[in-house]
């Protein structure tokens, strides 16, 4: 079963593609033309995503500038109308996808597509979970290149009562109607943004998570997630999962590496010889971070981050000189 949509103007992206697979057009995991020196980007939202994707920049992954003057290059026009947990990836075919949340119970996600993060294609509304009636909702998807199966893979957070029994008393329980919240990620897959695989389980690890992040570091792939159990005791911690192939399978998580629990929203780069999470601590209202050279011993980075007023999550992803000149012309 797949899922359709009308289709758009990407002509020009279906071209790419092809030259792809003849092995004309270079494409590292990393993006086209950008690398683990930057610069960085980081998408992200305010509020509640009420006002649409905002877009900060860094050179060194610690200091982040807000662009554009904190302005909106997104506005959110699609189920719900928020632009929550904004996801964004350059693929082989050099456009940049942007995946979002688009309201807090949609059972849907919003995409939209640009070739310089300034003009964008018209929002579109992807039901991912329509074939699942009683889905609660869709959080935080994101997407990237799997250049092994040459197609994207978008995942995402969704709640089905009674699906995982074993834990469906230990997260939150949604105060309009009582239903507890008990996520897994799911996955749907796409080569060319017009037809979309039906969505399946992607990872269980044994308790309620959500806010999956996948970092391609070298010969492996490797999760950040959420834990998300609130009973009996509150968790709320980062952990992380390895994987051999972007499609997994993904051995369990590891233990916490988060110093505090109440985060959420990991986002991971690489700088030079270290990996940087960043991760939106909520109720402190304010990011903290870690780094790492092996991913096994973390050092905190939290005192020397400088973030925009207000962020909230997202995510970071290099991008070349020349598209960072351009937003920086763009007032």
């Amino acid at each position: 079963m797949v899922i359709r949509r009308a289709p758009s103007s990407t002509r020009a992206v279906l071209t790419v593609l092809a030259l792809l697979c003849l092995g004309l057009v270079p494409f590292t995991s990393a993006g086209v033309g950008a690398g683990s020196t930057g610069p960085f980007l980081f998408s992200y939202f305010l509020d509640n995503g009420q006002d649409g994707l905002h877009l900060a920049f860094s050179r060194d992954g610690l200091t982040w500038t807000a662009l554009g003057g904190g302005k909106s290059y997104l506005a959110p026009r699609v189920g719900g109308k928020l632009m929550r947990d904004p996801c964004i990836a350059l693929g082989p075919d050099r456009v940049y996808h942007a995946v979002w949340t688009t309201g807090w119970w949609d059972q849907g996600i919003g995409i939209a597509h640009s070739r310089d993060l300034i003009a964008w294609s018209e929002p579109e509304f992807l039901p991912v979970m329509a074939h699942e009636p009683t889905a609660a909702n869709a959080w935080a998807p994101e997407i990237l290149y799997d250049s092994e199966t040459r197609q994207y893979v978008i995942y995402w957070s969704t709640t089905i009562p009674g699906r995982f029994p074993e834990t469906e008393h230990a997260g939150d329980i949604r105060s309009a109607d009582g239903v507890e919240l008990n996520h897994r990620i799911y996955r749907a897959t796409t080569r060319d943004f017009k037809t979309y695989t039906r969505a399946e389980l992607f990872y269980d690890p044994g308790f309620p998570v959500i806010d999956a992040s996948i970092l391609h570091d070298g010969a492996r792939f490797v999760m950040f997630l959420k834990d998300e159990t609130k009973r009996p005791v509150p968790q709320k911690t980062i952990r992380v999962a390895f994987a051999d192939h972007a499609l997994g399978p993904y051995a369990p998580p590891s233990k916490p590496i988060s110093v505090e629990n109440w985060v959420e929203g990991p986002t991971a780069f690489r700088v030079g010889g270290e990996v940087f999470v960043l991760f939106d601590a909520y109720t402190r209202k304010r990011f903290e971070g870690l780094k790492s050279s092996d991913l096994k011993r973390w050092e905190p980075i939290t005192d020397r981050l400088v973030m925009p007023a207000g962020a909230r999550h997202g995510t970071v992803f290099p991008v070349p000189e020349s598209v960072l000149s351009n937003l920086l012309g763009r007032k």
